[in-house]
Order: C-alpha cells, then structure tokens, then sequence
C-alpha cells in the first residue's frame, strides 16, 4: 500500500486491503480529495503540509483540485466539505 518516493511514478499494480488501517483510511480521503495518494496531493499542491489528527494519524484536512476544503472536526471519521474562504 505504501506509495513509490520516486516524483514521476505511476501506478502499476493495485492490492485490495485485507484490512481498514490508518494508511488505508488515509488513501481513502487523498481518493475522495481526487488524488491518487499523499505523493500526489503533495506535487500537485506544490508541497503543501498534511495536517494528521495526533490521536489517530488520520489526515484532518486536504484540500480539493477545485480549492474546495475537505476535512473532519474531530476524531470521528466524518468529512465535511467547505468552500475556500
């Protein structure tokens, strides 16, 4: 599931998760976001930080391709979505 360091990388192979882990959980919301990964949220926001809950490591805020704001208000798993003010 771990994503390739390489900057031009491209996806060759899926693997099905046996199990809903944090990394999981974290490629889910880079999905909903509509990036393949953390790698790719990163190059296309031109190295923008990931804020992680402490408590469970999940991703607390992405930002969308079309500058709309995902994120949860806590440690439930709930996205909401906001426009960029």
């Amino acid at each position: 599931m771990s994503c390739a360091i390489d900057n031009n990388s491209k996806p060759k192979s899926m693997s099905r998760a046996k199990g809903w882990t944090t990394e999981v959980e974290n490629l889910f919301r880079f999905q909903q976001a509509g990036y393949r990964d953390e790698l790719e949220y990163i190059q296309v926001k031109q190295g923008a930080l990931i804020d992680k809950w402490p408590e469970t490591g999940f991703v607390k805020k992405l930002q969308r391709r079309d500058n709309t704001f995902y994120y949860t208000a806590g440690k439930e798993n709930v996205w909401t979505a906001t426009s960029k003010k």
